[in-house]
């Protein structure tokens, strides 16, 4: 099967699993984070959450203070998104298919999210995003730790429920932004079971 097909119809079938309507033991990491961008944002930003899933934690905080925009490809993700934070305006759509004007955005985040594309699209996806930033614009993203491509059958214990996942190392994503116009400001290891992903702030210049 095509891993986007499997990532749509895997969250399609996980959703409620994978995160409830009032969000679950890892929405104060995210809040945290949303936090930690929000010192660096004006007040009437424009941001995108680029694999918002269900809203809930990260959509919602941001739509609390600044113009919220969420895309994710999983319809179920999107119609739970769309209840549950209806004051942010959200698109059901491959984030390397989707398209914005140049400078749209003040910052763009992506949790867990960018790697479930196919390695070879992520470098152009990085440029989409620099694109789509306003000049001094964030991205603050989890990207891999080490590199892995692989699935997993009923992921979350949801019978049907395959995930795919595909990310490089931290090394490489760092090459990869500079190679699309971003300066790295700082990269964290958040650690998770036996490994873990990197956490990161990027900027993107003014000139």
């Amino acid at each position: 099967m095509d891993p986007k097909e499997i990532v749509r119809s895997g969250y399609d079938r996980v959703s409620y699993a994978y995160r409830g309507d009032e969000g679950d033991a890892s929405s104060e990491n995210y809040l945290a984070w949303i936090d930690e961008l929000a010192i660096t944002l004006p007040a009437r930003a424009r941001v995108l959450d680029l694999g918002c899933g269900n809203g809930i934690p990260v959509t919602r905080r941001l739509a609390q203070q600044y113009a919220a925009t969420g895309v994710d490809l999983s319809p179920v993700q999107i119609d739970r998104a769309r209840a549950l934070v209806p004051e942010a305006e959200f698109f059901c759509a491959d984030m390397t298919a989707i398209d914005f004007p140049p400078a749209s955005f003040d910052a763009v985040v992506s949790f867990y999210a960018i790697i479930h594309v196919p390695l070879e699209e992520q470098p152009a996806l990085l440029g989409s995003i620099h694109r789509w930033l306003k000049p001094g614009g964030r991205l603050m993203a989890t990207v891999g730790h080490s590199a892995w491509t692989g699935t997993e059958a009923d992921w979350l214990g949801v019978e049907g429920g395959e995930m795919y996942w595909s990310h490089t190392d931290q090394a490489t994503y760092q090459q990869w932004l500079a190679q699309a116009g971003f300066t790295v400001l700082w990269t964290r290891f958040i650690p998770e079971g036996t490994g873990g992903h990197t956490l990161m702030m990027a900027l993107k210049g003014e000139g």
